[in-house]
């Protein structure tokens, strides 16, 4: 098993702890970029908590992503296109034997995410607390507005907010589209995307990266609803939320938490 793997395997398993309420039972997927060509993605009805190689397959980009510029019109056609993206264990470079044959239905918008936003590794959740927020009237409030500086720092100036859509090719397809106007708006790929009736993705260059955003975005969750409780929530001026991010002190900061 190559080191690159068990980097994934280590947040996975990290992500899936039960103690941090981010996913139970089959839950969530991850992924990371392997190379240019392909990525490695958590295989379909496996659990998290304690994940290993055998619960991950390699993927290639170029069926996916074609998939998603060419909708196809069957859940056959479908299913066909992604099983001809998978790479057969021998060309994974010391795994053989161990990869599951089976995407996450979720394929398909970790593809598009690692292309179109640069990241290199994914992780998807439905934190019960973020879940409370998704599944409510206060779902664009809490995506669009930051309230705390390390919220903004860690999480981005706000998220990018996708509209519930059936698991699998529509989500991705819904997904694109948030995301795109994001990256219009903003000049860069968001790091933390909220699902509405969902959960959350988080994106990053490294595994802690990736515990570091899901973690914030889980407290912020927590300070928004104790708000709600009191009174109406107040949220950080824009001003101050650009000048908060792209502070040069609070950069090398979050360069330093992305290193770890």
């Amino acid at each position: 098993m190559t080191q690159a793997l068990q980097s994934l395997i280590d947040m996975t398993r990290a992500l899936g702890e039960p103690a941090r309420d981010y996913v139970i039972i089959g839950e969530g997927n991850t992924s990371m970029r392997r190379d240019d060509a392909s990525f490695f993605i958590k295989a379909s009805g496996h659990q998290m908590q304690g994940i290993d190689e055998t619960g991950f397959v390699a993927v290639r980009f170029a069926p996916m992503l074609a998939m998603l510029d060419e909708p196809p019109k069957t859940l056959t056609e479908q299913k066909a296109i992604t099983e001809s993206a998978i790479l057969p264990p021998n060309a994974l470079g010391g795994t053989e034997g161990g990869l599951a044959p089976s995407p996450s239905i979720e394929v398909s918008f970790h593809a598009m995410l690692l292309q179109e936003c640069a990241a290199r590794y994914i992780g998807h959740t439905h934190p019960t607390v973020v879940n409370q927020l998704m599944c409510s009237e206060f779902a664009a409030d809490f995506a669009f507005k930051r309230r705390f500086p390390d919220e903004v720092v860690l999480c981005g100036p706000c998220s990018a907010l996708a509209p519930y859509a059936d698991p699998g090719l529509p989500l991705a397809l819904v997904m694109r589209d948030s995301v795109r106007a994001y990256m219009a708006e903003q000049g860069e790929a968001p790091k933390l995307i909220l699902l509405e009736n969902h959960g959350m993705i988080a994106l990053g260059d490294t595994p802690s990266e990736i515990l570091n955003i899901t973690a914030m975005a889980v407290k912020a969750a927590r300070i928004y609803l104790g708000a709600l409780m009191t009174g109406k929530p107040t949220c950080l001026p824009e001003d101050d939320v650009q000048h908060l991010y792209k502070r040069p002190d609070e950069i090398y900061r979050r360069q330093r938490f992305v290193a770890k």
